[in-house]
Parts: C-alpha cells; sequence; structure tokens
C-alpha cells in the first residue's frame, strides 16, 4: 500500500517540467479584470488540455450577470472525469480556480505576461494567484487518472471568472445553477496561494458601500454662496479616523487569520470622487493649458468607497449600524450635512470546521508529503468560498494551493516550482482520501 503511494508521488514529481509549462501557459493568456480580457480563450485553453485526457467539459456564460456582454462574454469552463463505477453517491472532489487577474501595475522587471522562469520560480502575473494553483490541480487529476489506481468517485476542475471582482459571473453564477451543491459535489478545494503547508478554513466577513455627501452648487469665486459637498465627506473620513477607526482596532478575533495584522476589523476608504470630473492638466512653456482646464464650482456631491472587513465575532446589521449612526451624528451636529448610503454588497465570515472531511484529509496529505503538521489559517480577505457556502449550501470548503499570499497583486509576482509539485502532491492524495480510496 505504501508503495502504491510513493508510485504516485513519484508520478507526480517527474510531471515538474509539465506543471511549469502548464502553468506558463496559463499566464500567457492576459486575462485581466477589469474589464474581463480573453475569458473565452483561457477557458477553451483549459477545456481542451482537459477533453484530451477524458474529461467530459462545459463552457458556460453568465449570460446576464455583472460584466457579460459580447465583447467580454464571462466564460466559466467546468470539467469532471467520473472513475469507474462512479455512481450518483459516489464522492466528487472540485477543484475550483478562478482565471482573472488583476491589471499588472507597474514595477515589473519580467515581463507580467512572459511566464518566465529563473532560479526555480515562474514569474508573471496570475503566476501565484492562482493559475500555478489551477496547474497543480490539472497535473493532481490526471496524475490519479493515470496511476491506474481503481477510484469509485469524481474529479471535477472548473475555471471560473471575476473572483478579484466578486465572484458573481464565476462560482456565484455557477452555484445558483447547481454547480457547487450535493449530490453533483460534496467538497471543494479551492487552490489560492496560501502556502503548501498551511490549510485556510474560511476568510472575514466584507462589507462594501458607497456614502455620498450632500452640498449646494455656486461659483468657485465665491464658495460662501454654496455649501461643499466635499467638505462634508472629509468631516465624516474624519469622524471615522477619530471614532470609529480606534473602536475597529481593539476588536480582535480568535480565529487564526493571517496576517496577524488582519485580526482585527478594519475600515479602507476604497475611493472618493467629488466636485468636477477626473481631467488631466497640462500647460505649455508660457503657462497656458495644453489639455483641460478646469470650471470654478462648489462640490454639490461627493462619494466614497467603503470597505469594511469584519471579524467572525461581529454581525453584519451592526457593523451597517456603525457607520449609519456616524452619517446620522453629524447630520445632527454639522449646519447643512445630509448624505445618502448604498449597499454594494456584503458577506458574512465563514469557516470550515477543522474536523470536516476535506479538512482532515489535506491535513494528512500535507503530513505525508512535507513531514509536518499544517497550520490553519483564515484569509483576511473574501475569496469564491463564500458562494459555495452562502448560495450552494455545502460546508466542506477549504482554500490550499501553492505561493505566497503576499505576492497576489504585486510587480514580479511569482510561484515555486517545488511548491507547485507539492501541492499537486497533497492534492491527489487528498482526493483520493475524501473518494475513500484506501491505500
Amino acid at each position: 500500500m505504501t508503495s502504491t503511494t510513493d508510485a504516485l508521488l513519484l508520478a507526480i514529481e517527474s510531471r515538474r517540467e509539465e506543471a511549469t509549462a502548464l502553468t506558463q501557459e496559463l499566464i500567457r493568456i492576459p486575462t485581466i479584470n477589469p474589464p474581463g480580457d480573453a475569458y473565452e480563450a483561457c477557458a477553451r485553453f483549459l477545456g481542451e488540455h482537459l477533453k484530451k485526457r477524458g474529461f467530459a467539459v462545459e463552457y458556460i456564460r453568465s449570460v446576464g450577470a455583472p460584466g457579460d456582454s459580447d465583447s467580454h462574454p464571462r466564460t466559466n469552463v467546468v470539467a469532471r472525469y467520473e472513475g469507474k463505477g462512479a455512481q450518483g453517491n459516489s464522492e466528487c472532489v472540485h477543484f475550483n480556480s478562478h482565471i482573472d487577474v488583476v491589471e499588472p501595475g507597474s514595477g515589473w522587471t519580467f515581463e507580467p505576461f512572459g511566464g518566465q522562469v529563473k532560479d526555480g520560480k515562474v514569474y508573471g502575473r496570475g503566476a501565484c494567484d492562482m493559475k500555478g494553483g489551477l496547474a497543480s490541480s490539472v497535473i493532481a487529476c490526471e496524475a490519479l487518472i493515470d496511476s491506474g489506481i481503481p477510484f469509485n468517485g469524481t474529479l471535477e476542475i472548473s475555471g471560473t471568472v471575476d473572483e478579484e471582482s466578486g465572484g458573481f459571473a464565476g462560482v456565484g453564477y455557477l452555484a445558483e445553477k447547481g454547480y457547487f451543491s450535493k449530490p453533483r459535489v460534496h467538497h471543494v478545494i479551492i487552490p489560492e496561494p496560501l502556502g503548501v503547508d498551511r490549510i485556510c478554513l474560511g476568510h472575514r466577513g466584507v462589507y462594501w458601500a458607497e456614502v455620498e455627501t450632500k452640498g449646494r452648487i455656486a461659483h468657485g469665486s465665491m464658495p460662501f454662496l454654496g455649501d461643499s459637498a466635499i467638505n462634508h465627506m472629509s468631516a465624516f473620513i474624519h469622524l471615522l479616523e477619530t471614532k470609529l477607526q480606534p473602536v475597529l482596532s481593539n476588536r480582535r478575533t480568535a480565529e487564526p487569520v493571517e496576517p496577524p495584522g488582519a485580526r482585527v476589523s478594519t475600515l479602507n476608504v476604497n475611493s472618493i470622487h467629488g466636485g468636477q470630473v477626473e481631467q488631466r492638466y497640462a500647460n505649455d512653456a508660457r503657462g497656458w493649458p495644453t489639455a483641460d482646464t478646469p470650471a470654478p464650482v462648489v462640490a454639490h456631491s461627493c462619494r466614497a468607497v467603503l470597505d469594511r472587513r469584519f471579524i467572525a465575532e461581529e454581525k453584519l446589521e451592526d457593523v451597517k449600524r456603525e457607520i449609519l449612526e456616524m452619517l446620522q451624528e453629524l447630520q445632527r451636529t454639522r449646519p447643512g450635512f445630509d448624505f445618502n448610503i448604498r449597499e454594494i454588497m456584503s458577506f458574512v465570515p465563514t469557516a470550515t470546521p477543522k474536523d470536516a472531511p476535506v479538512v482532515d484529509a489535506t491535513a494528512r496529505a500535507i503530513a505525508r508529503v512535507l513531514g509536518r503538521e499544517p497550520s490553519y489559517i483564515s484569509s483576511p480577505g473574501t475569496y469564491d468560498q463564500k458562494h459555495i457556502v452562502r448560495t450552494g449550501k455545502l460546508q466542506d470548503v477549504i482554500a490550499y494551493g501553492p505561493g505566497i499570499l503576499d505576492l497576489a497583486h504585486q510587480p514580479d509576482e511569482y510561484v515555486g516550482i517545488d511548491e507547485l509539485v507539492q501541492s499537486a502532491q497533497i492534492m491527489a492524495l487528498a482526493s483520493l482520501r475524501l473518494m475513500k480510496v484506501s491505500l
């Protein structure tokens, strides 16, 4: 029995070059979100690759979902491989990876979509977040299929869109269609870049809201005749900084959120837009404007987007109430203050129990491959587990995959090739246990 496991691990190790090449190919498809470039191309590439290995492949466009259009179709791919003798009551292990990446930004010393290899690492946007994890899950499943080990369960791999912008056209859409619910799926592993020896059980909650402060327009040379909405927004942000944020910083969670700085409640002002629309200003040698010119007006509206992350010990309704109370206090005490608040989206914290089957199976696999016990963490930000739990009603979900979380969205993002192989080995062993294969 031990020799069977050893043979599987060696087989995956022998696919080191395949894992590297697949990661490179995925990175080279620039699936930038927004706006959602090359989703169709990436989904088709993954689907064709898996179809050749015997997977039944579906392409699901999220028609009517946020962001979907003919110019940028939100195309997801789901591939399914049923083991010999698999029946309706057999266990299905699903590996879900998002194919979208954020924009490259500046500061790169490597080509962002080049997939270059140096010093045992694959570089590029999405290398760790999370095309490396996607490649590892593919290698794991292909090695299981080729191993000859009989299994009666089912393996699924999905490449889904828009995780970076909430996942509504990706996992959210598929969850509504039953793709992440029993009896189709029983266990889900999301290969986010949390580290090869760490199991992510869940994530903090999030409340996104847009606050608008109102004013009265007037000529900019006579601001005393108007009422600046920007000044009102400044007062609101000052109140958040001096009254609410000190309270939040003293709220600590018992959950193992990483990094430790995220074990408290946080509030970030994501953006501010007020007054005249954003313009581009430039001057010639005489000092004359050569681009846009400002119009002298007092801002009658100012909008700020709030990103409030809350811990498991807090309730969503209390999170909302605290923001509203800040606004109402200013409405009582600041002359002319008026506001609107609009919820953008919210998700409560999730936490899979440590004794859940997918956690236990992955922990045992980590101990077997790496020779040490895993650590258990929670994520500071949300990921697609929220849709699987809330909409799919499936609780046996974790995030586990290669890469360093701190590198996500950074210039010179990379994933280690050793980690690609090790995580594939761990995914394969965990899958066998979840499908109740005795080794």
